[in-house]
């Protein structure tokens, strides 16, 4: 399994390591539901660094980006994030991504894990203007710390004024005492936060400073099964559960990342647009469990009467709220806010509700 510059220290400190992606990650500490406490109340730290990046530049970046992804990244500014992805030919999407304006013609691709072998190949092969493609990700480590209490955490460590960075937003300066550290105010929990993008050498510096930093907040590391549990409380798809090849993003419920302006002609518009204005056999909907029972991926979706009309994509229970929530994909009639749908678990028929996501206000 491949390693992350952090992998010994998650080790050192006891925890439940599984491989992820081909890495060998930390699934939990102390526990999950502890974990996802400690990321909405206080301050929690993940090691994302097996996450892909690829550095997109020169004269043609722009355009290149306007083929293969499906936001309007001229709307970007330096210092700016994007949400988009990656549609294929089919109508599926090939991964979702965040896209970073580092400087005018230089932009940072930042990709699935477990898609960046795909995801370069794709870029590689649909690069036609070319564009300037490298491959970043073994040369980058990252932290997401995470939580309400971040900000005062991390503030000990820069002169950069956390707080003038807002939501999907970036700078680049000094950070315990490394230069050039991307601090970027995005995150995956919903609890606010920053992922910091840094050279691995400076991994162990970097993972000490954050540690002492956040001593006095309750800082702990946190494992990716908080990570899991923490999008899905805020509705945040996961790329192989709630989208994949097959799925489109306006299924998804990604219309708002799918901008059909003039002259951005990217993989499958035309179908996307007839998606958008026509409608979908199927959409992605939140649930919340009303019988007592937890979804699983995969679960069967079913009518009162037992008729199949979808799958669980995406489910748990819920740390915060207590009770079983979940996303999946449900024939459009299924589809409307406050109608009550049935999840096959096991042969017990249990009833659920459509609500609006987030599930954590």
């Amino acid at each position: 399994m491949k390693t992350t510059p952090f992998t010994e220290k998650h080790i050192a400190l006891g925890a439940k390591m599984h491989e992820f992606a081909g890495y060998n990650m930390p699934i939990e500490y102390n526990g999950i539901i502890d974990e996802h406490l400690t990321v909405c109340n206080a301050v929690g730290v993940f090691d994302v660094s097996h996450m892909g990046e690829f550095w997109v530049k020169g004269p043609n970046a722009l355009a290149f980006l306007q083929q293969v992804t499906s936001n309007n990244v001229a709307a970007l500014e330096p210092g700016k994030v994007q949400y988009t992805c990656f549609p294929n030919e089919d109508g599926g999407i090939v991964d979702d991504l965040l896209v970073y304006q580092y400087e005018p013609q230089k932009y940072l691709l930042v990709v699935n894990a477990s898609n960046i072998e795909k995801d370069w190949n794709w870029c590689v092969a649909h690069n036609t203007v070319g564009a300037e493609l490298e491959n970043a990700s073994d040369h980058m480590a990252q932290l997401a710390v995470q939580g309400p209490k971040a900000i005062l955490a991390l503030q000990k460590l820069t002169a950069i004024n956390l707080s003038d960075i807002p939501y999907y937003t970036f700078k680049v300066g000094e950070f315990a005492g490394e230069k050039n550290v991307i601090i970027s105010n995005t995150g995956y929990t919903g609890a606010g936060g920053f992922e910091l993008y840094f050279y691995p050498e400076a991994a162990d510096k970097i993972w000490q400073a954050v540690f002492e930093a956040g001593e006095e907040f309750g800082i702990k590391p946190i494992g990716l099964g908080a990570r899991d549990t923490l999008r899905l409380e805020m509705g945040f798809c996961l790329y192989g559960n709630d989208l994949d090849d097959t799925t489109s993003p306006i299924e998804a419920g990604l219309g708002w990342i799918t901008k059909f302006v003039e002259g951005k002609n990217f993989t499958n518009r035309a179908l996307l647009e007839k998606q958008k204005s026509e409608g979908t056999v199927r959409k992605l909907v939140g649930f919340e469990m009303i019988d007592r029972g937890i979804p699983r991926h995969g679960y069967e979706l079913v009518t009162e009467s037992g008729d199949a009309m979808g799958v669980v994509t995406s489910g748990t229970m819920s740390p915060t709220r207590k009770i079983g929530i979940g996303m999946g994909y449900v024939k459009p009639e299924y589809s409307k806010v406050g109608t009550e749908i049935y999840i096959d678990m096991r042969g017990r028929k249990l009833k659920a509700v459509v609500v609006k996501t987030p599930f954590r206000k």
